[in-house]
């Protein structure tokens, strides 16, 4: 009797555990396809802000807040052939889906320091071999931009230092380190990067 109920125990801790695995990789599965179905979205189209509209009024200023999950452009490393749509929003389900921008930041066709947050183990897991001076391109409806790296750099997850204003306009991008830890990594890596001169605002 003392085995049958054992063996019942185990039976049904299999069985469990089988479950357990098959949500976990239904979880799995639906992130990725959610992640795959926003990268997969059509760029915003480009806007005006720089001529006046038909009725004769002066074209709209690009916007200084936008929603969170709001889309903002794409982000390219042409070096490490990394691409990846951006969105306004550093919570949980924009990263699931998109690199975030801080929103406590200003914006890439701002001036000032604009910085980028993403996951290590998914669109930002190539920074591992980003390298100073390689090219970088924001594109959003408000303009192209581009930047060079200038520093990497690993701090504290409380150093809030990398997030300073700056005198001229930048890019930071922020991701987890190291990027082969498992779990909750202790640190953080950061990428920063000049915008050029060579960058081009909206126009139609």
């Amino acid at each position: 009797m003392l085995n049958e109920t054992r063996a019942r125990r185990l039976t049904t801790l299999e069985c469990l555990l089988i479950l357990g695995g098959l949500v976990c990789l239904g979880w799995c599965a639906l992130v990725v396809i959610g992640a795959w179905r926003y990268q997969s979205r059509p760029a915003p189209p480009r806007a005006n802000t720089t001529q006046p509209s038909d009725e004769g009024h002066a074209a709209p200023a690009p916007p200084t807040a936008l929603p969170v999950g709001e889309p903002i452009g794409r982000i390219e490393v042409p070096r490490l052939h990394l691409s990846a749509a951006v969105a306004n929003g550093d919570d949980d389900g924009t990263l699931r889906v998109a690199i975030g921008h801080l929103p406590d930041t200003p914006f890439p066709w701002e001036d000032g320091n604009s910085a980028l947050a993403g996951h290590r183990d998914t669109f930002f897991r190539e920074l591992r071999h980003i390298r100073v001076n390689d090219d970088m391109l924001v594109a959003t409806p408000y303009g192209e931009f581009t930047y060079h790296v200038t520093k990497t750099l690993i701090v504290m997850p409380d150093d809030l230092s990398v997030l300073a204003p700056t005198s001229e306009p930048t890019l930071t991008l922020v991701t987890c380190y190291p990027f082969s830890y498992v779990g909750h990594a202790p640190k953080r890596f950061i990428v920063e990067a000049v915008r050029s001169r060579t960058t081009s605002a909206a126009t139609n």
